[in-house]
């Protein structure tokens, strides 16, 4: 597998490469030179493999022979070590449930895959390394998971203060042997900015081995198709034509959808589903990207106001707005459309949603009012209702017992740095850390 910068200033390099590298040296993203398309066997025969088999096929022909089949194999299988059960809510209209790993929420499939595939290659050569990730949530816990305890990996996760649910600051705070948090004062555009800014820092290069676990790590964007091929393979028989919505934030959820759509997955439409926080919906709308500052919601994974991943959307379509538009939807909702959403499908069937699939089940029902036609609808549940337990009680007026690996860290103490959003500040911090 070889990878280019999507800013095309940097040279390329193998997945290897990539996965350590993090980001290219021009501060582009890595994206693949291309992008296979799996043979029709493989979909004439999908519904009869496991979601591991699944796997396994689309990884093996993204990186080719970088890693031996038998040691492939077994990094899938210690990955989706968990389900993504598909569950029926209305009629065509299922929701494809991610949150069933180790964090609850759907970051732990790309967070267990990158630690795999880089303690096997560190693993080879003797090194260490130091994992550096902005989240807005789900993805510092998922990666603190994933990388826990994993020798040779030291890792820090920066944060916004005040703007995670208690419950995912905890997950984040309360881990402790390679894990540190850091509390930044600011939002999580500033925590993302201070990670690429480590990034682009010769000096702390040359003293600390960085890697990135954002979803703009390669190893990140991979195992995030996974889920697409599974849902097809359950929903396959139905003859159905398939429209996924994705609720997006940074956009490398949907950026691996629109990947396995790229290696043949028959997929009819993405809907792009966003909160408050809706610079990509606006760029379908008017072909104008403006980031700008995010705003806070009550689905905080995705208050993102200048997200990463729209690099490589626009890459993937050759930066033909058109072609983007035939194959994906732009939505937006509000905090209180989210809530009337939530209680109106819990009184409904008594399914519990979390805000953030709340907004991607919005966007299906929007899209199905703009087309007649009849397809099989998905909404990606990207974590467990309890992890915004305040929120999502309030708004069902019932009480949402906690799953025991929650329940097992919220007595615990935090324990996070303070940190001003001023690069300086977290130099001097990295440069002490060592």
């Amino acid at each position: 597998m070889r990878l280019y910068s999507t800013n095309r200033s940097a040279a390329e390099v193998s997945f290897k490469e990539a996965v350590f590298k993090g980001l290219p040296d021009d501060n582009g993203l890595f994206m693949p030179v291309s992008i296979p398309q799996l043979p029709s066997s493989f979909f004439e025969t999908i519904d009869n493999l496991s979601f591991q088999e699944i796997a396994f096929q689309v990884t093996k022909a993204l990186i080719g022979d970088e890693i031996p089949d038998t040691d492939l194999k077994k990094i899938i299988d210690d990955v989706l070590s968990f389900d993504a059960p598909l569950v029926k809510v209305e009629d065509n209209i299922s929701v494809l449930e991610l949150f069933h790993g180790p964090s609850l929420a759907f970051k732990d499939f790309g967070a267990r895959f990158m630690a795999k595939i880089m303690s096997y290659f560190l693993q080879k050569e003797k090194k260490e390394i130091h994992i550096l990730v902005a989240t807005s949530g789900d993805t510092g816990s998922a990666v603190a998971q994933g990388f826990l305890g994993m020798p040779g990996i030291k890792v820090t996760i920066l944060y916004p203060s005040g703007k995670v649910s208690d419950i995912q600051e905890k997950q984040l705070t309360t881990l402790g042997q390679n894990i540190t948090a850091l509390e930044v004062n600011g939002t999580f555009d500033d925590c993302q900015r201070l990670v690429k800014e480590a990034f682009l820092d010769k000096e702390l290069n040359s003293k600390i081995n960085l890697s990135s676990a954002n979803s703009i790590n390669i190893s990140r964007l991979i195992p995030q198709s996974f889920y697409y091929f599974y849902a097809y393979a359950k929903l396959k028989s139905l003859g159905l034509p398939i429209v996924f919505s994705t609720p997006s934030g940074n956009f490398g959820n949907l950026c691996g959808g629109l990947i396995a759509k790229r290696m043949g997955l028959p997929i009819h439409k993405f809907i792009a589903s966003t909160n408050a926080n809706d610079v990509v919906p606006e760029f379908l709308n008017t072909g104008i990207f403006s980031p700008r500052p995010s705003v806070a919601t009550i689905s905080n994974a995705m208050d993102v106001g200048n997200p990463s991943n729209y690099a490589r959307l626009v890459e993937l379509y050759g930066k033909d707005l058109e072609a983007i538009k035939k194959d994906i939807f732009g939505t937006r909702y509000n905090d209180e459309e989210t809530a009337q959403a939530i209680e109106k499908v819990y009184k409904a069937g008594g399914y519990i949603m979390d805000p953030h699939g709340a907004i991607a089940y919005l966007g299906l029902k929007e899209y199905s009012k703009t087309t007649g036609e009849k397809f099989a609808g998905v909404f990606l549940a990207t974590a467990h209702p309890s992890k915004f337990i305040e929120v999502v009680e309030d708004i069902i007026n019932k009480k949402i017992e906690l799953p025991e690996r929650l329940q097992a860290v919220v007595n615990k103490k935090k324990e996070a740095f303070p940190l001003t959003s001023d690069f300086s500040d977290l130099k001097s911090y990295l440069l002490k850390s060592m």
